[in-house]
């Protein structure tokens, strides 16, 4: 009877000495109240002792920065088009004791103003804006999240929006927008080429309207070109200049 006594009291005491200590991690912090009060600051890390029979109850809170994933919102834009909008969230707590008295769920309030701070915000811009200035958008939300979530000791550090999904028919007519702004910029760039070849066959006309003579050498070097690259006879008439001038050149080493 003694020994069974002892080994009641042996169990009570490992229990009570176990419910009274805990380890905490050097990630993690602890709030402890004290028949409801919260006991001076936090405690942690390592070894703490607490008061048996519920007298203390301790609340751990993590410092590592968390990773929360805005599932996908429904935004509509400026220009009243309908996108499906999700993205990441990075905070981490700063004081525990606030993200602990402050609200009831942190991690769960955060969420809830993180999907409303994105739809809100996206709301107000139009679609071209919310495709091309996501950097902007990003620290717009991120500035917002953390000046509400300051009074629960939460610091928000990094906001990007992830995906933007476009309707089927956006999809499309953006993809003919960008089809016809490649075609306007070939023709432009043709049409530069253009005006560019004309300058320089001006200038080539300016110069064989100085020269006649010109014209005829480059007859021939066309000829010659020809005869090169391709191994046959060929016929061509003789221009009536060239003869011309073959002719006075001959009758003057005559004379």
């Amino acid at each position: 009877m003694v020994v069974e006594l002892y080994m009641v009291f042996a169990v009570l005491f490992f229990y009570l000495l176990f419910s009274c200590v805990r380890i905490l991690k050097e990630y993690e912090r602890a709030v402890v109240f004290r028949l409801g009060r919260v006991l001076g600051g936090t405690k942690g890390p390592g070894l703490i002792l607490l008061l048996p029979f519920g007298i203390d109850k301790l609340v751990k809170v993590g410092l590592r920065t968390i990773v929360l994933d805005v599932p996908p919102q429904d935004v509509i834009t400026k220009d009243n088009v309908s996108v499906k909008v999700n993205a990441v969230v990075y905070f981490r707590v700063l004081e525990p004791i606030k993200a602990v008295i402050e609200v009831q769920d942190y991690l769960y309030a955060t969420s809830q103003l993180a999907q409303t701070t994105l739809r809100s915000v996206l709301g107000q811009v139009e679609l071209d804006s919310l495709l091309s200035e996501r950097e902007q958008l990003n620290t717009r939300i991120q500035t917002i999240l953390d000046k509400h979530t300051d009074p629960w000791g939460i610091k928000v550090t990094m906001v990007e929006i992830k995906h933007v999904d476009l309707p089927q028919e956006m999809q499309r007519a953006m993809a003919r927008q960008a089809e016809a702004e490649r075609e306007k910029r070939a023709k432009i760039i043709h049409a530069e080429g253009e005006f560019k070849s004309s300058a320089q066959l001006k200038d080539a006309a300016d110069v064989i309207a100085a020269n006649p003579v010109t014209i005829q050498l480059r007859y021939l070097q066309t000829l010659s070109e020809i005869a090169t690259e391709k191994n046959s006879t060929i016929v061509f008439p003789l221009p009536l200049d060239m003869l011309n001038l073959m002719l006075n050149r001959k009758s003057g080493e005559g004379q």
